[in-house]
């Protein structure tokens, strides 16, 4: 795990899936929640904080859920610093080799540390022949004070598919979405900024996207959590995803030697 302080916040991001598992800024609330439960092990994923999510989103028969990347190992290939304001750090994943369902590929993950958190993955193709099918997610947890305190905003009049009703395509009507039963949604085509409202802890959180068109919106709420070994039974009440990506829809077919990218700029303001 590499830690890292700077004048004004603390991270920490663990080599397994080069997994942002907290940031948080001195002397105010986390703005990631990492789950009191969350497993530490070789090839576990940890459930919390920024799940890289790559190359395909939600489950595959015959493999675990949301990909490989974050169960694997990333190399930390590059460690910057612009005085005590941010540190700026490069992780890599080794090259995939070529398989019967993958092309050859390389993914690359850039995190940014001060008062804001910001994050780039890249992914490219470099097989020399084979298209690479691919789904990216930044799986961000959200720490909250009370989500029947909470909204969400910045999604109204988008469609999305309710994975609790059999993924049927419906439009978002509310300007806030209050969360008060378990919530599973894939907003698609929604590229502008979501804002997490707080209003226990009167803040606002910002998660800015950049190259994504996916959004989804999760919450597990009383009885999913409590099917969920490592997951807190009443951790649903403090957190809220907002993922943002490219799936489904918005997914990518990779041409050899092409790349895609997505970035997400996470900042918070008084409500």
């Amino acid at each position: 795990m590499v830690r890292v302080e700077t004048v004004s916040s603390l991270a920490e991001i663990y080599l397994q899936g080069a997994h942002v598992t907290h940031f948080q800024r001195h002397g105010e609330n986390p703005i990631l929640f990492l789950s009191r439960e969350a497993v530490f092990a070789a090839g576990k994923p940890i459930r919390g904080g920024v799940p890289l999510i790559l190359p395909w989103f939600g489950p595959r028969e015959g493999s675990s859920a949301h990909g490989f990347a974050r169960n694997e190992n990333w190399e930390l290939s590059e460690v910057g610093f612009s005085g005590d304001e941010f540190a700026r750090l490069r992780f890599r994943l080794p090259e995939v080799r070529a398989t019967a369902d993958w092309p050859r590929f390389v993914a690359e993950f850039e995190v940014l540390i001060g008062h804001t958190l910001e994050m780039e993955l890249k992914v490219t193709n470099v097989d020399d022949a084979r298209e690479l099918p691919l789904e990216t997610c930044l799986h961000t947890y959200f720490a909250v004070s009370d989500i029947t305190q909470t909204t969400v905003r910045g999604l109204q009049g988008v469609k999305y598919l309710d994975a609790l009703d059999n993924y049927r395509e419906k439009v978002e009507s509310p300007e806030a979405i209050c969360v008060g039963s378990e919530v599973d949604r894939v907003y698609f085509n929604s590229p502008e900024t979501v804002e997490i409202h707080d209003a226990a802890w009167g803040r606002v959180i910002e998660v800015d996207k950049s190259d994504s068109l996916s959004t989804v919106v999760w919450n597990p709420w009383i009885e999913k959590s409590k099917r969920l070994a490592d997951f807190g039974d009443d951790e649903y009440l403090r957190m809220i995803c907002i993922e943002s990506g490219n799936i489904r829809q918005n997914s990518h077919r990779l041409k050899p030697g092409e790349s895609a990218t997505l970035a997400v700029a996470i900042d918070t303001r008084d409500l």
